[in-house]
């Protein structure tokens, strides 16, 4: 018996959009925008690859934010970037941050590498998370308070770009821990994907802001390897506040080396 024409077109819709729901599921996970959409971890960890592609969605709407407040509103540079930076890890679900701030924990206690990581997925919070919180927080809002305003949205889609940027290069790089959400991200992720986001952001990068593009995601590549190299030499293991932690390392990174280079051009 012939299936209709029409059920059969509907059944490879609907196979298409369960493929690629763990994309809007990774928007979700990734932001605070309430996408409801039935998917899971496993799902959403194919497409980890892609997520330098999300950042430049979240880069769009901070750069415009930024375009707003400087070049627009002509607000205080500090100001704004203190309202830009707290806008942007908010944006993220302060996900990252958590991930940070636990990472910094982990990174002050002395011992094996597995009374290392129950340090860093412990709930509280010690002078270790806090210090590294403010060491990168500092970074970041003082580059962005220095950054050139004429070219401020620009500086900050990419800065977005390069945080995701590395997440996928430090999964790339690093040894997942048997437990907790991060290993699905890691164990998804091998060189040939990485060089795949490496060129399309590359790409990207070059398109929107020439040269200085591609160094910015060059900072985040860097970023990523970093805290993959650090992971592996205090933890042996990679987490997901290790992941979170290269997102916002990545970003400080690539709005360091893009402030200086322009900053060094005149």
């Amino acid at each position: 018996m012939k299936m209709p024409e029409n059920k059969e077109h509907d059944d490879n819709n609907q196979c298409t959009l369960v493929k690629f729901r763990g994309i809007p599921g990774l928007v979700s996970f990734s932001t605070i925008l309430p996408i409801h959409i039935h998917t899971s971890i496993e799902e959403m960890a194919k497409f980890t690859w892609f997520w330098p592609i999300i950042g430049g969605f979240i880069g769009i709407i901070v750069g415009t934010l930024g375009f707003l407040l400087l070049d627009v509103v002509h607000v205080s540079q500090f100001v704004a970037a203190a309202l830009i930076y707290s806008f942007a890890i908010w944006f993220n679900g302060f996900h990252h941050l958590d991930g940070l701030i636990d990472f910094g924990d982990g990174m002050m206690v002395h011992g094996t590498p597995e009374k290392k990581i129950a340090v860093m997925r412990d709930t509280n919070i010690g002078v270790g998370g806090i210090s590294y919180f403010l060491m990168v927080a500092l970074i970041t809002f003082t580059t962005i308070g220095s950054a050139p305003t004429a070219m401020i949205f620009y500086i900050l889609f990419i800065s977005e770009i390069a945080a995701k940027m590395g997440i996928v290069t430090c999964a790339t790089f690093s040894n997942p821990f048997p437990n907790g959400t991060g290993r699905f991200f890691i164990e998804s992720m091998n060189i040939k994907l990485l060089v795949a986001s490496l060129i399309v952001t590359s790409a990207i990068g070059f398109l929107t802001f020439n040269m200085i593009g591609v160094l910015g995601i060059i900072g985040g590549l860097i970023g990523g390897t970093f805290i993959a190299v650090l992971a592996r030499k205090n933890f042996k293991w990679a987490t997901g506040d290790v992941l979170g932690t290269s997102n916002e390392v990545a970003r400080m990174l690539a709005l360091l080396i893009m402030t200086v280079v322009l900053s060094s051009l005149g």
